[in-house]
């Protein structure tokens, strides 16, 4: 059955459903500071809650993005979708503290793995020519908007109300997502489907791809440091603007970080447009050199230069981390072996994801043991993060067998 929609109007819905089924997605980072002290939670603790969304996804997603080369999307989309929902209404109702805010977290990270690479398999099966990797770079890069209007109407309906109103609010985003993709996806494989020969967890062929590899390495690197940016971003600020004083804060934290993720979109269509002209391994690795350079500075600017210098860095950071993330995905699925387009997905975002995962646990672990070595704790847990995002390039390298593909 084909598409009932353009390859433009499918993009353009795709990416608005993205963007409206994230809402519950940065509640908990966009209120870091708050759940820390109501939850009486250590910073390793809160940044085990950070990261069990991405634990959640990273388990789920070998499964429900492989049944992609089975079943069709649209199956595993929406039964995801609904339990994004189901997961925020549940994370207003009953968290109140560490273990309950690890379930549904994790439950979020779940629905997430059904909706983000299922969605983009749809795009990127119906979207053929110059253009789908284009296309592709728009639907990554709304992520960071759906990221991003997260952390808005987290912020903004919390300091009017309460975390709990915003939690319930952002159980309507899945629901209305599921509404704007419902008239246009297919309920049926493409005509041209190639079924896998192996079952479905069988990734040899794809861990056998020596350039596939290379950019799953390199988006493991990319999301340890994108993802350390977006659940430590709002706790930083708002430990940087209790060092100044009262009248020269600038933004808040929330509409400063909800602005810095915003950027995501443009660097990210930017990047892979520069990578389109001047070859996809030579554009990602100077954007993570660029990115990880910044990253073991901006920790310790905090009580040494001006606040708004700060916010400063933090926008040109926002655009460093997010430059290359069209760029490897369209990369990955351009090096997929034929017939395993899913199952390369499941890879690039199963290890991939272990980087979000384990990026914020180890920052949150780098800012409890940093008094005890004498080492400024923000500094400490940015360093590590840039010397993980120098990896990316390093892996690219390593596990490139061809030429750049583009």
């Amino acid at each position: 059955m084909s598409i009932t929609a353009s390859p433009l109007r499918l993009t353009v819905i795709l990416c608005l459903a993205e963007v409206v089924g994230m809402t519950g997605f940065s509640v908990f980072p966009a209120l870091l500071p708050g759940f820390i002290n109501e939850w009486a939670l250590s910073n390793t603790q809160a940044g085990w809650i950070n990261g069990i969304l991405y634990g959640g996804y990273l388990l789920a997603v070998p499964v429900l993005v492989s049944l992609t080369d089975r079943l069709p999307a649209k199956r595993i989309y929406f039964l995801s979708m609904a339990l994004s929902g189901l997961a925020c209404l549940g994370f207003a109702l009953f968290a109140e503290g560490l273990w309950s805010g690890l379930l549904f977290r994790a439950l979020i990270g779940i629905g997430l793995a059904g909706t983000y690479m299922p969605g983009l398999r749809i795009l990127s099966d119906h979207v053929e020519g110059p253009i789908q990797s284009r296309a592709i770079a728009f639907y990554t890069a709304s992520f960071s908007i759906g990221a991003a209007l997260s952390f808005l109407m987290a912020g903004e309906i919390s300091s009017n109300y309460d975390w709990q109103l915003a939690a319930a609010v952002s159980a309507g985003g899945p629901l209305l997502a599921m509404m704007m993709v419902s008239p246009v996806l297919p309920r049926e494989l493409p005509q041209d489907h190639v079924e896998p020969d192996t079952h479905l967890l069988d990734f040899r062929p794809v861990l056998k791809c020596r350039a596939a590899m290379g950019y799953v390495l390199a988006y493991t690197a990319h999301n340890f440091e994108l993802f350390n940016l977006r659940s430590w971003m709002v706790a930083y600020l708002v430990f940087a603007q209790g060092l100044v004083e009262p009248g020269y804060e600038m933004w808040s934290a929330t509409a400063a970080a909800t602005f810095v993720t915003l950027l995501g979109l443009p660097s990210s269509v930017i990047g892979n447009e520069l990578s389109n002209r001047f070859g996809r391994q030579r554009v990602i690795t100077i954007i993570m050199l660029s990115s990880a350079v910044l990253s073991t500075v901006i920790g310790f600017l905090a009580g040494n230069v001006p606040y708004w210098l700060i916010i400063g860095f933090f926008i040109v950071y926002g655009i460093t981390v997010t430059a290359d993330s069209a760029s490897i995905t369209s990369g990955v699925v351009a090096a997929a072996p034929k017939g395993y387009r899913g199952a390369t997905m499941a890879v690039h975002s199963c290890i991939g994801f272990s980087g979000a995962f384990l990026g914020p646990l180890v920052f949150g672990l780098m800012l409890d043991v940093g008094p005890g070595i004498s080492v400024p704790p923000w500094g400490l847990a940015f360093v590590v993060t840039g010397l993980a995002v120098a990896m990316g390039p390093l892996a690219l390298r390593l596990f490139r067998a061809d030429p750049d593909r583009r």
